[in-house]
């Protein structure tokens, strides 16, 4: 019976593991806001590099994730976001503004 016990703590160990190697497979990218679209819960970014999504740098729409998100920034803002890709569209899962 210990064996099943210690197998159960194993299972629970997974879950961080794995929300901790997505963490790390998502860069923090720099960008300036362009303009911020509360009512389609969207934001458009002139972002840098984003490795994670093989994507160069270019002024794009985005999704958010979360619309409480597009609270904490306005158009000129230089911020730092980390972005995925979420059924299908690319989506902003956080963002801050970057300290001048």
């Amino acid at each position: 019976m210990a064996h099943n016990h210690g197998a159960s703590h194993d299972s629970h160990a997974a879950p961080v593991q794995v929300a901790q190697a997505a963490a790390a497979a998502r860069p923090q990218v720099e960008a300036v806001v362009r303009t911020v679209d509360k009512s389609a819960k969207k934001i458009t970014l002139r972002h840098g590099e984003i490795p994670n999504l093989d994507m160069g740098p270019m002024t794009m729409v985005f999704q958010v994730q979360d619309p409480a998100l597009l609270d904490k920034v306005k158009a000129g803002d230089t911020v730092r976001f980390t972005a995925d890709q979420i059924k299908g569209a690319y989506t902003v899962l956080t963002i801050e503004p970057v300290q001048k």
